[in-house]
C-alpha cells in the first residue's frame, strides 16, 4: 500500500534526506567560520568558541553523511572505488571529487589555525612527523587564498545538494534551477543554527559575545532570502503548467507532505523564528534559552524542508 514515506515512484528514501541535512550543515558552518576568522573580530581563533564548534561540526557532519550513505549503498564495501574513479557525466562521482577537495583544504585550514596543538599532539605521540610542523608554517603563508577557496568550495558544496536532486529529471518538481540555490541558502541557516546550539550547550560562550553577534546577524538575511526561493520555487512550478502544476499542487496542496511543508518549512522554519526576532526585545534576544529555542526551531525547518522536497518531489513523474 502508498504511504507517505512509501509509494511507486519513490527511488531515494529518508538516509538521502538526512545526508543532504549534514552535508549543509557542514557547508555553512565552514563558510561562517571562515568568514569570521577573516572579519577581524577573532584575535586568536584557535581560542574562539565559535571556530571551535565548526572545527568538529564541519567535518564531523559531512563524515557522519558519507558514512550512512555508502552503508545504506546495496554495496559499501566497493564504495572507494568511486574514490579513484571520476565519470564528468555522473553527478554522484563529480560530489565525491567535490568531497575529497573540500576536506582537503578544510583539514589545511583547521590545521593552521590550530597549529600550536598539532604541534603539540605530534611532539607527544609521533616526533618523527616533526615535519608537518614546517609544511603547516609553509601554508600559512597562503592562508588567505586557502581560506577563498575553502569558501567557494563550501558554497559549491551548499548547492551540490540541490543539484544531486535536480539530475532525478524523471521528477519535475526535482528537476528545477531553483533548488541549488534554495538549498544552498537553506544549508547555510542550518550552519548558522548548529553553530549557535553547539556554542551555547557546549561552550562558555557569552550571549553576547562579538563572535556569537558575527554569527547571529546571518540568520534574518538569510532566513528572507530562503523564503523568498522557496515562493519563487513554488510559484514557478505552479506557473510552468503540464506535469509541473501538478507536481507542486500534489506537494502543497493537501495531503502528509503539504502539511510537512506548511506546518513544518513555513511554520516551524521561516515565520516562527522571523516573528519571535521581530516581537522580542532586546534582552530576550540575548537570553540562553531564546537563542537556542530559534536555532533549534531553524535547524527543525531545514530539516522538514530536505524531507518535503525528496519525498513530495518524487510523488509526481513527468
Amino acid at each position: 500500500m502508498s504511504s507517505p514515506f512509501h509509494f511507486p515512484s519513490l527511488v531515494w528514501d529518508e538516509i538521502i534526506a538526512i545526508y543532504l541535512f549534514l552535508l549543509g550543515i557542514s557547508a555553512g558552518a565552514t563558510m561562517l567560520a571562515v568568514l569570521l576568522r577573516r572579519s577581524g573580530i577573532v584575535s586568536s581563533p584557535s581560542e574562539n568558541n565559535i571556530i571551535r564548534c565548526a572545527a568538529i561540526l564541519s567535518p564531523v557532519t559531512i563524515l557522519l553523511g558519507l558514512t550512512i550513505l555508502i552503508f545504506h549503498l546495496t554495496k559499501p564495501w566497493t564504495f572507494w572505488y568511486l574514490m579513484f574513479n571520476y565519470h564528468s557525466t555522473s553527478i554522484m562521482s563529480m560530489g565525491v571529487m567535490l568531497f575529497q577537495v573540500y576536506m582537503a583544504f578544510l583539514f589545511l585550514w583547521l590545521a593552521i589555525i590550530f597549529k600550536s596543538l598539532v604541534a603539540t599532539m605530534i611532539a607527544r605521540f609521533v616526533p618523527k612527523l616533526a615535519f608537518v610542523n614546517r609544511l603547516i608554517a609553509t601554508a600559512e603563508r597562503f592562508i588567505s587564498p586557502i581560506e577563498i577557496i575553502l569558501i567557494l568550495l563550501s558554497v559549491l558544496l551548499g548547492a551540490y545538494t540541490g543539484f544531486l536532486l535536480s539530475a532525478l529529471i524523471s521528477y519535475p518538481m526535482l528537476n528545477n534551477p531553483v533548488l541549488p540555490i534554495l538549498f544552498l541558502a537553506s544549508g547555510t541557516s542550518s550552519g548558522v543554527a548548529a553553530l549557535v546550539v553547539c556554542a551555547l550547550l557546549f561552550t562558555k560562550e557569552s550571549t553576547h559575545s562579538p563572535a556569537l553577534h558575527f554569527i547571529h546577524k546571518f540568520e534574518l538575511p538569510v532566513v528572507l532570502i530562503e523564503a523568498f526561493l522557496l515562493f519563487a520555487f513554488c510559484v514557478g512550478l505552479y506557473l510552468g503548467g503540464g506535469q509541473k502544476t501538478v507536481a507542486i499542487v500534489n506537494a502543497i496542496g493537501g495531503g502528509f507532505w503539504s502539511n510537512v511543508f506548511w506546518f513544518g518549512v513555513v511554520g516551524i522554519g521561516l515565520v516562527l523564528p522571523t516573528l519571535l526576532n521581530a516581537v522580542a526585545n532586546e534582552n530576550l534576544k540575548h537570553k540562553k534559552s531564546f537563542m537556542m529555542t530559534v536555532a533549534a526551531l531553524g535547524l527543525i525547518g531545514v530539516l522538514c524542508l530536505r524531507f518535503w522536497a525528496l519525498y513530495a518531489g518524487q510523488m509526481t513523474l513527468a
